[in-house]
Parts: structure tokens; C-alpha cells; sequence
């Protein structure tokens, strides 16, 4: 397993890029524009991590920014963090079998969502992409929220 990054939407890009990279020091390593999931995605690592935000896509901050204007409420400004793992079937299986729910099953071979005991999102993303689909999880239904 290997750490990720941490997701925290954000209101205001120029604001928030001010902040973590002009006040901080944080590096911008991607930027992704998504206009049909009307949003945008910027990657920030700090300063000593940014070469391996590069080559690695790892430590990262992202920042999430949401097209459609939204108050977050309830701790929904911070996102998720995010693991990339070996084999997310086998990890799955493996919490599933410990009592851990699976809120966005593995359908497509690549990405899952869990949380922690305390209601924190965990993203789960296999490594090199994605695995073929496969049953159970293929027609896995989502459980709660994430």
C-alpha cells in the first residue's frame, strides 16, 4: 500500500492556490479540468515532495474545486484520503471480511471507497490501473455515502 493524497474541496481556486502555493509553499504538480464532472482537480505537493508528486503522483494535497456552487456542511469540505494498492479485490474481500462495509465497491477494477471508524472517506486505487471486472464486485451495490 502506498499513501496518495489528501482530497479538501475549496470555493475559490485563486483564493485556496494563494494560500497553500504563495503563502504556504506548496508546489502546483497537475491540474485537471473536467467538464462533464463539472469540475477541477489541482495537485499541490510541498516543496521537498515535489519531484516525487511528479514522477509518483504521490504525497499529494488536492484540491478540489466544484463547478456548482455548494456549502459544505458537516466536515464535506474535506474529501477523502487515498491509498493505491496492490490488489483492491484482495483487499476488499480481506476488509470485508473483517466487518468493514464497502461503501463503492471495486466494479470497476480500480477504485473503492471505505470509512474509517470515525466517518473519515478512504479512497482505495488499484496500482497500474485496473483490474478486469469481476464478480461479486462487478454487481456490487453502493453502501451509505462516502
Amino acid at each position: 500500500m502506498r499513501y496518495l493524497h489528501t482530497m479538501v474541496r475549496v470555493h475559490d481556486v485563486d483564493a485556496s492556490l494563494d494560500f497553500y502555493c504563495n503563502k504556504l509553499g506548496l508546489v502546483e504538480i497537475r491540474r485537471i479540468e473536467s467538464e462533464a464532472g463539472r469540475f477541477t482537480l489541482i495537485f499541490l505537493a510541498a516543496s521537498r515532495d515535489a519531484e516525487a508528486g511528479e514522477k509518483a503522483s504521490a504525497p499529494l494535497l488536492e484540491l478540489t474545486y466544484n463547478w456548482d456552487k455548494e456549502d459544505y456542511t458537516g466536515g464535506r469540505n474535506f474529501g477523502h484520503l487515498a491509498y493505491e494498492v496492490d490488489d483492491i479485490y484482495a483487499l476488499c474481500q480481506s476488509l470485508m471480511d473483517n466487518g468493514v462495509t464497502i461503501n463503492r465497491p471495486p466494479r470497476d477494477g480500480r477504485m473503492a471507497f471505505i470509512r474509517s471508524p470515525d466517518g473519515i472517506s478512504i479512497e482505495l486505487l488499484q496500482r497500474d490501473g485496473s483490474l478486469e471486472p469481476k464478480e461479486p464486485w462487478a454487481s456490487m451495490e453502493n453502501t451509505g455515502s462516502w
